[in-house]
């Protein structure tokens, strides 16, 4: 069994050499096979020569390079797509992760989970930039995915490979990684994990993260509830609007007789007309909403249901053949 290593790098390169020994002597004091694959996220600082220079003393170093900074979600996304192993744990390159804590994340799959989320009880960060607004959004985030956990912001998890295939992670979408594992059946569990105070280099991150956070949950909420059936949420604007429409239009007959108030005097007239031109729209975009969603499944073979494991049943290539 491979384990793989990913480590998105951005302008790390005082942290790199540091964190790539230690993890060489947790791993090898583990004593299973591994890989540690870096991903250079358009590094300006040199951080790329020295990850070249590791790969050419280490077997176990690899490295991949972006032709310019894409993100940490492309970064990640990267990791997992040329990673070798059965089981894939990502972590950050600035050395807050402590690799003595995959070991206890592999004995908790060992247990039978899926995924092994860290938790950073302690966090050794800016209490007013990063802890309390962090706090907050991981509040929101289980409130409202239904996925209990108290830090999806770690980077340091431990995914089975079966639970993370196929899924595509796009924008600012990482952190809600568990929340994607958990459509596809996956067994999660958190454990408390160390962290270090930063050393090196500085954060990428600000206040501004929040926002992004609360604009991506609204996305991952509409793809768990609708993502196949995107005219629930279409439709039921449409009627609203149409409902509305019909108030308004009510509205504005009433007055006209028996107040004998002019529709000219009172905007009820326009707001009857747009809102349903509102719910006509709506009612157009589910419609083709419906038709994209369902060309994205038919056209690339996609299956509505995922399977965990059967039991005397013949995989379908071969019951095809057969």
């Amino acid at each position: 069994m491979i384990i793989s290593i990913t480590i998105p790098i951005y302008n790390e390169r005082e942290a790199i050499t540091p964190l790539f020994t230690k993890i060489v002597e947790v791993m090898n004091r583990y004593g299973k096979p591994y890989e540690v694959i870096f991903i250079n996220d358009g590094s300006h600082d040199g951080s790329a020569e020295l990850l070249d220079e590791l790969a050419a003393a280490h077997q176990e170093a690899k490295v991949i390079h972006f032709r310019r900074n894409f993100g940490q979600t492309a970064a990640m996304m990267a990791g997992f797509d040329y990673a070798c192993g059965e089981i894939i744990i990502p972590m950050d390159g600035d050395y807050q992760n402590d690799p003595e804590d995959i070991p206890r994340m592999l004995a908790k799959l060992e247990e039978g989970y899926d995924v092994c989320s860290g938790w950073r009880r302690d966090r050794q960060d800016n209490a007013l930039q990063r802890n309390i607004p962090s706090m907050m959004a991981n509040k929101l985030i289980s409130f409202i995915s239904g996925v209990r956990l108290h830090d999806f912001g770690c980077s340091l998890k431990a995914y089975r490979r079966d639970v993370i295939e196929g899924v595509r992670l796009y924008g600012e979408m990482h952190r809600f990684l568990p929340i994607y594992t958990q459509w596809h059946g996956a067994r999660i569990t958190e454990l408390p994990v160390n962290h270090f105070a930063r050393r090196t280099g500085h954060s990428k991150y600000g206040l501004e993260r929040v926002l992004k956070v609360i604009l991506d949950l609204i996305v991952v909420k509409f793809l768990d509830r609708h993502a196949q059936k995107p005219m629930y949420v279409f439709g039921a604007c449409g009627l609203m609007s149409l409902m509305a429409s019909v108030g308004f239009a009510a509205w504005a007959f009433e007055l006209l007789c028996f107040a004998q108030k002019p529709l000219i005097t009172t905007p009820l007239p326009l707001m009857a007309v747009f809102t349903f031109l509102v719910g006509i729209m709506s009612f157009l975009m589910g419609l083709l909403a419906e038709m994209i969603m369902r060309t994205f499944y038919e056209s690339q073979g996609k299956s509505i249901y995922l399977v965990r494991k059967t039991a005397n049943i013949l995989p379908k290539a071969q019951k095809n053949r057969n």
